[in-house]
C-alpha cells in the first residue's frame, strides 16, 4: 500500500526513536519526508536507512523560530508543498523535585515539548490553508493525562500539547486542516533511561520497576507502534478525525 503517495511530510525528532520509525514508515508508504532533527549526523543515518529516496535532512532546533522558518521554507521549496506534519521532537525529565527545578531546566523542557509545536503550526499552517487540506500528528505522552511525582514540567509540557492539539483542531477545522495528538506510554526508545537516575544497573532495574511493569500489556511500547499510530493520523484512514488523543500506550493510561 501507499497511504501517503505524492504527499510531503516534516517529521521532527527523525534522527532517534519514534521520530526515525515514522520517517521510515511514512517514506514507505510513498511520502517525500524532510527528517528534522537538532543532531545533524543522527538525521543522516535515518535517511540513509530510509527505503525510499524522496527523503532529505534539515538540522533544526525546533525551539528556535528562525530554524522553524526554515525548515518549512525549505521543505515547500524541495517538494512544491506541505501536507503533514508530525511534532515528534521531545525532551525527559529525570526525578526533580519542584524546589530543586531550576528555570533553566524548566523552559528547557517546555521549549521542546510544548513551545516547538506552537512555532511548526504558525509557519506550517500559511501552507496548509491555501490547499485548505493538512493533517498536524502531535506526539505528547501519557505523562500529558496521567501525571507522576518528580516530572512536573515534563507533564506540564505534555498537558501543554495535548490542550494546544484541541484549541488547534477548532480553529483550523473549516481549513479541512486536522490536528490530532498520540500519547505513547513507556517506550522501548534512547530517551527512556533518561528519565531515571543511577548507574546503568539501577536504570535496568528501575525500567523495569517503574516502567514495563506499569503497563497492563506487561511490555514496553514499540517505535514502530507509535508509528503506525501516526500513519493512521496522517493519511485518508483518519479523515474524519480531528481532536483527538489516541493512547498508544498497553493501557498505561486506564
Amino acid at each position: 500500500m501507499s497511504l501517503l503517495k505524492g504527499r510531503t511530510a516534516i517529521v521532527t525528532g527523525a534522527g532517534s526513536g519514534m521520530g526515525k520509525a515514522i520517517a521510515h514508515l511514512f517514506a514507505k508508504q510513498g511520502a517525500n519526508v524532510t527528517i528534522a532533527d537538532i543532531n545533524d549526523e543522527s538525521a543522516k543515518t535515518t535517511a540513509d536507512t530510509a527505503a525510499h529516496q524522496r527523503v532529505q535532512t534539515i538540522q533544526a532546533d525546533v525551539a528556535s523560530e528562525s530554524d522553524v522558518d526554515s525548515l518549512v521554507s525549505k521543505t515547500v521549496a524541495a517538494y512544491g508543498g506541505l501536507d503533514i506534519v508530525v511534532n515528534c521532537a521531545g525532551v525527559p525529565q529525570s526525578f526533580t523535585s519542584i524546589e530543586e527545578l531550576t528555570m533553566e531546566q524548566w523552559d528547557a523542557i517546555m521549549n521542546v515539548n510544548s513551545k516547538s509545536i506552537f512555532l511548526m503550526a504558525k509557519y506550517a499552517v500559511p501552507f496548509m490553508k491555501k490547499q485548505k487540506s493538512g493533517s498536524i500528528v502531535n506526539i505528547a505522552s501519557i505523562a500529558g493525562i496521567r501525571a507522576r511525582p518528580g516530572l512536573n514540567a515534563y507533564c506540564a509540557s505534555k498537558g501543554a500539547a495535548i490542550m494546544l492539539t484541541k484549541a488547534l483542531a477548532l480553529e483550523l477545522a473549516p481549513f479541512q486542516i486536522r490536528v490530532n495528538v498520540i500519547n505513547p506510554g513507556p517506550a522501548n526508545t534512547p530517551m527512556i533511561g533518561q528519565f531515571l537516575v543511577g548507574d546503568e544497573t539501577d536504570k535496568e532495574e528501575g525500567m523495569k520497576r517503574i516502567f514495563q511493569d506499569s503497563v497492563p500489556l506487561g511490555m514496553l511500547i514499540e517505535p514502530e507502534d507509535i508509528a503506525q499510530g501516526a500513519l493512521y493520523l496522517a493519511s485518508d484512514l483518519s479523515k474524519i478525525v480531528t481532536g483527538e488523543i489516541l493512547n498508544i500506550d498497553g493501557g498505561r493510561g486506564i
